[in-house]
């Protein structure tokens, strides 16, 4: 994409909103609900950078090491992050924190999620 500046919308592109997505693994949603949503509004050449809007029902999953940096800020749902320390963060609309690659943590979305996100790989 050349756009040099863009407003990141809650609701993905314009007009055809967001996408199917396949980040999250089958097993890991806790309800029947399976949605996942993806919109990418940048990325560079070699996918190393990325930023978007991404939607998922509720999951449950352990990550031995996050795949990415990854900077987020939440609109709307519910996440509790716990460390490999047992220390738990809990983060709903409005918030904004980072997770550093390769960090071992549990990923609970325990309220449909839609949120922001800045991927650096």
């Amino acid at each position: 994409m050349s756009a040099k500046s863009f407003r990141l919308l809650p609701n993905g592109h314009p007009t055809t909103g967001m996408g199917p997505s396949d980040m999250t693994a089958a097993e890991a949603f806790t309800s029947d609900d399976k949605t996942e949503l993806n919109h990418t509004f940048f990325q560079t050449d070699d996918e190393s950078i990325l930023t978007g809007v991404w939607e998922c029902a509720p999951c449950l999953e352990e990550i031995d090491a996050y795949p990415v940096h990854e900077m987020m800020t939440i609109i709307s749902g519910k996440l509790t992050v716990t460390s490999d320390d047992g220390s738990a963060e809990n983060y709903v609309a409005g918030d904004s924190f980072y997770i550093a690659k390769g960090a071992k943590i549990t990923w609970h979305i325990t309220e449909t999620l839609r949120k922001f996100y800045m991927i650096a790989a």
